[in-house]
């Protein structure tokens, strides 16, 4: 019994194996009716792999819609990236070297005052020994008196430290020429920074501080060496005078008696005069400017044309002075400032201010050179048919 049980089940197993087998396997069915109404349908999965389904999302996707694009977007921050540029790293090697010279503008800045206040001390020793002794002889004294000649002693040491003080003076004026080198030459670079390669427009705008903090730089050059040059030249023309003047007042203790000042200091002063030329310019006899129109009969001696930064002029400067001199020992000059008059009143008062710069140039190489100023007069000019600034000199 139990056999047949056992038979039966496995050949129902059989069975329902033999009828999985054929749900797998195609069957081909001939009908005329239509495919949907067969009741038999084939495995779906089966289909799947076998029938390729059709990539129909991509059939469709041209043209295709660009995004909308707004100002906003083309001007982003996504331009204006920080860059680094070949123009930019010269940039900050040239605002290096500018820091490091206005550091050293500030220092020579303070070791001239701290000599001009050295200076003002012994001139005030001198000035009241003199004022001693002048004091005692005007009340009246004995010949050679030994209080005054003691006084007379502090007064010549103040006069010769007073020369050490000059000679100071002297090396701080090469310092700051020094220093207006660099200047010039750091303008120069930062000019030519302009024409790199490769800049962005960050860079041009670095350029043109850089340039208005180089010429602010030069500026306070300039207006040191216009202070160490008026230190020099007063304190070289009333050493020279007061030199002379210890030789009377040295002369006036040992008689005991009061006199003036020096004769020496007036060597010219009974010689007699000539006109130069038949017209003579406007002047107002000192160093202030003034407004005064060119005569038409005078020919310069020298124009200058201030066509870029470093014109060199000191040795035709030189020879034109020295030669004029020679003929002339009496002459006077005349130093003109002539400014283009072309433009609106900002930039003629700018171009007047530049000349008026050079024209304080040519009159410290003057008086380097020897001339004293009492005999250069400064004066400004406008003219319309002049592109750059020029310095005239005449003579008369």
């Amino acid at each position: 019994m139990i056999k047949n049980i056992t038979f039966t089940l496995a050949i129902l197993g059989a069975s329902i194996s033999f009828a999985n087998a054929q749900d797998s396997i195609p069957t081909l069915t001939v009908t005329n009716k239509p495919i949907s109404q067969i009741s038999q349908k084939p495995n779906s999965s089966a289909i799947q792999q076998t029938v390729p389904r059709v990539p129909v999302d991509n059939l469709y996707s041209k043209p295709v819609m660009g995004p909308d694009i707004s100002s906003r977007a083309v001007l982003g921050d996504s331009y204006f990236d920080s860059i680094e540029t070949m123009t930019s790293g010269k940039i900050k090697e040239i605002e290096a070297e500018m820091y490091d010279l206005q550091g050293q503008i500030a220092d020579t800045a303070d070791q001239l005052q701290s000599l001009e206040t050295v200076g003002q001390d012994l001139a005030a020793s001198y000035y009241a020994a003199v004022a001693t002794i002048n004091t005692q002889l005007q009340s009246g004294t004995t010949p050679g008196n030994p209080r005054l000649k003691r006084r007379l002693t502090l007064a010549e040491d103040s006069l010769d430290t007073l020369s050490g003080n000059v000679a100071d003076f002297n090396q701080m004026a090469v310092k700051i020429s020094d220093l207006a080198s660099v200047s010039n030459f750091l303008n120069q670079q930062a000019r030519s920074a302009y024409s790199l390669s490769g800049s962005i427009e960050e860079d041009h705008v670095r350029l043109a501080q850089l340039e208005d903090a180089l010429s602010n730089t030069a500026t306070a050059v300039e207006r040191l060496l216009n202070n160490v040059n008026d230190n020099i030249t007063r304190a070289a023309a009333y050493m020279s005078s007061e030199r002379a003047n210890l030789r009377t007042l040295a002369l006036a203790i040992t008689n005991g008696d009061l006199y003036g000042k020096s004769l020496s200091n007036r060597p010219f002063s009974m010689a007699s005069s000539r006109d130069i030329h038949s017209g003579s310019m406007v002047s107002n006899g000192g160093l202030e400017p003034m407004q005064m129109q060119r005569p038409a009969q005078a020919r310069p001696l020298m124009k200058i044309r201030f066509d870029r930064p470093d014109v060199e002029y000191s040795q035709a400067l030189y020879m034109s002075v020295n030669e004029a001199m020679q003929q002339y020992p009496n002459s006077e000059f005349e130093l003109i400032a002539v400014s283009p008059g072309m433009g609106n009143p900002a930039k003629m008062a700018i171009e007047s201010t530049r000349a008026r710069r050079n024209a304080e140039k040519v009159l410290r190489n003057m008086v380097q050179m020897g001339v004293d100023t009492k005999r250069v007069n400064l004066a400004n000019l406008t003219e319309d048919d002049i592109q750059f600034n020029e310095v005239h000199l005449y003579i008369r």
